[in-house]
């Protein structure tokens, strides 16, 4: 079983008197920045001379500074910009003004798994990874509340990284709903396993085939949205709420008995057996390898496959369908969620 920690375990003074850099002010960014401020950290924002974010953090109340000058201002420093850019930015800004006995935390283990990064012996190296988009953790922490964190050590040059961490975890608002101990291996592979072979690849694709099947026999294709992506959320709402026995025991037992029998016809050995591969690139390094060449070569594949996705007829349909519920996307905010970014 996992370690869980909660406020009671975390000892605050690990961080009291700490000056912390948080380098982005993306999605986490912002969250992280703002929720240790509240908490009394000395923060400072860190972000590339000219970005648009520079506006957006002064006005929330925060220190903005180089991120050169935020690292060597500060002995923390949380990386949270997007993991094919990281390398490049720890190279130029971070390295150089790291010195020994600070610390250094990723939201993300890509980049120190992959071996894209690698920190001097004299460091702590660290991980905090909210399990939520950055507005989820932003929120909850207002609300008096937390989104569960991961926390990782990798390096433990002070001979207290994990109480570091665990402080941190803490004054972003993690330890009010628990945080897991895991490892940088651990939380890098199942993270991008499940978001290509559940959370976005697997879904996505399962969608887009189950409407063409429907269109394909004839059905309008306004009614195959709502059976094959609209319901969905309804569907997962109830997973997250009550586990799969949960949303089994919710719906109708003609669902339920589908779900049973159909189900593994669906996710048969083939689609096992492909999973295996995916999470045997995952651990080898080959998919990790393959996304920084794409986005080093300037993404073309990428954003050849990111098109064909926006024309597909699910979404041209969808696109008009959801027109008729304002209610879908009222009071949504339209910053594209990720696990970093300088905004």
């Amino acid at each position: 079983m996992a370690n869980i920690y909660y406020e009671s375990d975390v000892d605050r003074s690990a961080i009291a008197g700490r000056k912390v850099a948080v380098l982005g002010y993306g999605s986490q960014g912002h969250s992280h920045a703002l929720n240790l401020k509240e908490s009394g950290i000395d923060v400072r924002v860190g972000l590339r001379e000219g970005s648009s974010s520079v506006a957006k953090a002064q006005e929330a109340g925060l220190e903005v500074r180089s991120i050169a000058e935020a690292v060597a201002e500060a002995d923390v420093t949380m990386m949270l910009m997007p993991d094919t850019e990281m390398g490049a930015i720890y190279t130029e800004h971070v390295e150089p003004n790291l010195q020994p006995g600070e610390a250094i935390f990723f939201a993300h283990g890509f980049n120190i798994r992959f071996g894209l990064i690698s920190p001097p012996d004299s460091v702590d190296v660290c991980m905090v990874a909210p399990k939520g988009p950055g507005h989820l953790v932003r929120r909850t922490y207002v609300e008096g509340g937390g989104v569960p964190c991961l926390v990782a050590i990798e390096q433990d040059a002070s001979g207290s990284a994990l109480p570091l961490a665990l402080a941190y975890a803490d004054a972003i608002g993690g330890a009010r709903a628990g945080v897991i101990e895991t490892t940088f291996t651990e939380e890098t592979e199942t993270d991008l396993f499940g978001e290509q072979a559940v959370l976005c690849g697997g879904t996505t694709a399962l969608v887009q085939a189950a409407f063409e099947t429907l269109v394909e026999a004839g059905y309008q294709p306004e009614i195959a949205y709502f059976e094959c992506l609209h319901e969905l959320k309804l569907i997962v709402d109830l997973m997250y709420e009550e586990g799969i026995a949960g949303m089994r025991y919710s719906v109708s037992d003609t669902a339920e008995y589908g779900d049973l029998t159909r189900g593994p016809r669906i996710v048969n050995d083939a689609v096992r057996a492909e999973m295996q591969r995916i999470l045997a690139e995952v651990q080898d390094g080959s998919f990790a390898e393959e996304w920084v060449a794409e986005s080093r070569g300037g993404r073309a594949n990428f954003l050849r496959l990111e098109a064909a996705g926006h024309d597909h007829p699910v979404e041209i349909v969808g696109k008009e369908l959801r027109a008729m519920m304002p209610w879908i996307s009222a009071g949504k905010a339209s910053v594209k969620e990720t696990s970093g970014g300088q905004g």
